[in-house]
């Protein structure tokens, strides 16, 4: 079996080549069940310790089994640790022999921009340039990187909660030689990028609609909880609305509360990922449209990562 640290799974990943392999998984397609979510409470814990949430996220082809285990401690913050923490178990699906053992931080990170980058390759604006991150953490560090490979991202602005978290994210891609800047008010930053990504464990909305502009792309990652919102219901009013896949509309705060509240119907939400790649829903309509992509993650994702780390992928699934 092999076993693949996070620098080796870093790699096995670069993003180009990972976007490519989203794109043919999403297109041929897995078995992907439900996941299943547990939460670990500790009422005898302090409230930085407290709040474990546990994803189990199985999926397979007639080739490859595989199952990533997630823990995410928002609490973690205040410990000077990450949220998010994860492995991932690749199997030969007939056998049942192990294959690899991966970290699954960084092809959590990885596969989740990729997967964003590869929604914006059909809903994104062709010539957009100006990149807006909403976060500063292990996603949002990644995020330039992967929407530089669909498309011609020239400029990127960053905005946090903490602004030195901030100015310390923007300062890290102005060394690798991206023109970037931190922004103090997240309403001028999001009024004047042509894309908009979250990456973010926010409760409440960050973005607001009204202020995001025509033509613009609005790309929410961290969501993935009833509890969690990352924009408010006016950014969905009278936008084209595509989700990662169909469990979104069961997982997400950004998505169930516009539901409830009649801002937009499931019938309105265009289309999954996958029928954007199959050619099943339609991508961007006008260079005027405004377009927003929900993501809550996907096992179809990982695995598709895990067998590029692993290497095995020689034979269709």
């Amino acid at each position: 079996m092999q076993f693949h640290d996070a620098a080796a799974t870093r790699a096995a990943l670069p993003l180009d080549r990972l976007v490519a392999a989203l794109r043919e998984q999403f297109a041929s397609g897995c078995m992907v069940p439900a996941r299943h979510v547990h939460r670990l409470d500790r009422p005898d814990a302090p409230p930085a310790a407290s709040g474990l949430t546990s994803l189990l996220m199985p999926a397979w082809t007639a080739r490859h089994y595989g199952v990533k285990v997630v823990n995410v401690a928002p609490g973690n913050a205040a410990l000077g640790l990450p949220a998010v923490h994860g492995v991932y178990a690749l199997f030969d699906a007939a056998t049942g022999v192990p294959l690899a053992l991966i970290d699954g931080d960084e092809l959590t990170a990885r596969r989740t921009v990729a997967a964003s980058a590869l929604a914006a390759a059909y809903l994104a604006r062709a010539d957009a340039q100006h990149l807006l991150v909403v976060g500063a953490g292990r996603l949002a560090r990644l995020l330039p990187a992967a929407y530089r490979v669909v498309r011609p991202i020239a400029r990127v602005t960053v905005w946090a909660r903490r602004p030195e978290a901030a100015a310390a994210l923007a300062a890290h891609w102005r060394a690798e030689g991206c023109d970037a800047e931190a922004a103090a008010d997240l309403d001028a930053a999001v009024a004047a990028a042509d894309i908009v990504s979250c990456a973010t464990l926010a409760a409440t909305p960050l973005v607001r609609g009204r202020c995001l502009r025509a033509g613009s792309h609005l790309d929410l990652i961290g969501g993935f909880t009833p509890e969690m919102r990352e924009a408010d219901d006016e950014a969905f009013a009278g936008a084209a609305i595509h989700v990662d896949t169909e469990e979104a509309l069961q997982k997400s705060g950004d998505l169930l509360g516009p539901l409830a509240r009649g801002v937009f119907a499931a019938a309105d939400v265009r289309g999954t990922l996958a029928a954007l790649v199959r050619g099943e829903a339609p991508g961007r309509r006008t260079p005027q449209e405004r377009t927003v992509f929900k993501s809550v993650g996907s096992a179809l994702e990982d695995l598709a990562a895990a067998v590029l780390v692993a290497g095995v992928g020689a034979r269709p699934g």
